[in-house]
């Protein structure tokens, strides 16, 4: 199997369900999800936390069910195909590993700029292509019917790249960048 097809070089795309243009919302919205999964992997290679890179492993794999469910233009299509979808228990676990990372982090005291360590600014930066994909998602969910987990999900996710950034400048003694913001 080659690659290219070509199918594509009119500006149109196949999806579950059939075939959109390249800007339609619902490949907007599952691309900027493929991107976040490329900055989520950008930021796993920079860190040396094995639970850190366990759970990004677990995160990848749930951003790829994700993908599919935004790429089917027939939701009910793509719950016969037996692919994987993601719901309330995926969303729980997201938010029970926040819990657990921020019982090793200091109370938030002001808003942090991205920055400190390597990892910890690759996670700030995955942090911000999720809400990218979350806002994609949104703009989808207005015209087409979204399983609301969805939303959900990128929503606490960022959450949790946050914490994940501070956990990474954290374990390594180095302190988050605080915003104060600008004196006159």
């Amino acid at each position: 199997m080659k690659i290219y097809t070509r199918r594509g070089d009119a500006g149109e795309t196949d999806l579950l369900g059939g075939r959109v243009g390249k800007d339609d919302l619902r490949v907007e919205a599952y691309g900027a999800v493929d991107e976040l999964n490329a900055a989520l992997g950008a930021a796993l290679a920079a860190s040396s936390q094995g639970d850190v890179g366990e759970l990004g492993q677990r995160l990848q794999s749930e951003l790829f069910d994700l993908g599919s469910q935004l790429a089917a233009v027939d939701p009910e299509k793509h719950r016969q195909t037996g692919l994987p979808e993601l719901g309330d228990a995926e969303v729980e676990h997201l938010e029970a590993r926040i819990d657990a990372f921020e019982e090793e982090l200091a109370p938030l005291e002001r808003f942090v700029l991205p920055g400190g360590t390597p990892a910890a600014a690759a996670f700030h930066v995955a942090r911000t292509v999720c809400r990218r994909a979350e806002r994609r998602t949104v703009a989808l969910g207005r015209t087409a019917a979204l399983e609301p987990a969805a939303l959900r999900y990128l929503n606490r996710l960022s959450d949790l790249l946050f914490t994940l950034a501070r956990l990474e400048n954290r374990r390594a003694g180095v302190d988050d960048v605080e915003w104060r913001g600008r004196r006159r």
